[in-house]
C-alpha cells in the first residue's frame, strides 16, 4: 500500500494488490472502491464552505455517508477545508501516477 496523499487530517493510500484505496481519519480507516472514490469526490465537491462563514451554516458541520450508508461522517469547518484541498490532492496524485506509469 502507497501513501498518494496526505493532509493535516486526513491519508489516502492505493492499494494496487487489492485495487482499491484506504481512507485513514482521525478516528477511522475505510476502504474504498473506486467508484466509491469518485461518489466522496461528489459529495465533497458540493460542500458549500462559503455557508460555513456567512451564517447559513451556523453550526459550521457537514455530515457525510459513504459506501452505501455504511459509515457516516461529521466535519467540522476546519476539518471541511481540509477535506476539499485533501481530495483534490489525491486526485491530482491518481493521474500524476497515471501520467508515470503509462509512460514506462
Amino acid at each position: 500500500m502507497k501513501v498518494l496523499h496526505q493532509s493535516q487530517f486526513f491519508i489516502s493510500y492505493q492499494c494496487d494488490k487489492q485495487r482499491c484505496f484506504f481512507i485513514e481519519f482521525p478516528h477511522k480507516t475505510i476502504q474504498l472502491g473506486f467508484c466509491q472514490l469518485l461518489a466522496f469526490r461528489q459529495q465533497v465537491k458540493e460542500i458549500d464552505l462559503e455557508a460555513h462563514f456567512n451564517g447559513q451554516n451556523a453550526h459550521g458541520m457537514e455530515i457525510l455517508m459513504l459506501c452505501n450508508r455504511q459509515h457516516l461522517f461529521v466535519f467540522n469547518t476546519l476539518e471541511s477545508i481540509d477535506l476539499k484541498e485533501f481530495i483534490t490532492g489525491t486526485f491530482a496524485m491518481l493521474e500524476l501516477n497515471s501520467l508515470l506509469a503509462t509512460s514506462v
